[in-house]
């Protein structure tokens, strides 16, 4: 179970971020569906430092935790365990502790970094959210769920032709929530 934060410790802000195709596509098979070196060194760079919740199916997809980070593994299943990483079978408690992780490495934001799960369970309590919209329409069995644009202000976005590294054109674009 996890510790309760003290009262005054501050809440580090919860930032989603992901990948999504223009046809909400976000994976397949556990599996990243398209190659965007610029996008992995962003996703790199937004998270190095900070606590990660992701789903068992994306940390198994993984297949470890990621350096610099510690990782958070949500899962319905109480005995599931993996080396390096802190195990929650709720929302809440995984929050509790990446929260409880981030005030000890000094990190600047808790990550939720999916799958399609755990991004409709945190998406009514993040932040912000820092997505790239992958200009491409591939058959995928993971979409990113619905979201309430209202709920949200896009602060800034940044096009990306395709290139060598980049199979496909992209957007970034970054939202902190209004309300």
């Amino acid at each position: 179970m996890a510790e309760p934060m003290s009262a005054d410790a501050a809440k580090l802000p919860v930032v989603l971020v992901a990948a999504i195709a223009d046809n909400g596509v976000i994976g397949s098979e556990n599996s990243l569906i398209w190659r965007l070196k610029t996008d992995l060194r962003r996703f790199r760079a937004l998270t190095m430092g900070c606590p990660i919740v992701m789903g068992r199916k994306t940390f198994l997809s993984i297949g470890k935790p990621l350096p610099g980070r510690e990782t958070v593994v949500l899962t319905r299943d109480p005995d599931f365990r993996a080396e390096g990483v802190a195990v929650a079978t709720s929302l809440e408690e995984a929050l509790a502790i990446a929260q409880r992780l981030g005030a000890q490495k000094g990190a600047g934001a808790v990550i939720i970094g999916g799958g399609s799960e755990i991004y409709a369970l945190a998406l009514p309590l993040v932040d912000r959210m820092e997505l790239t919209f992958v200009h491409a329409a591939p058959a995928g069995d993971a979409v990113f769920p619905p979201w309430d644009r209202a709920a949200f202000s896009e602060t800034a976005r940044s096009e990306h032709p395709a290139s060598a590294d980049d199979e496909h054109a992209f957007s970034f674009a970054s939202f902190e929530r209004r309300i």
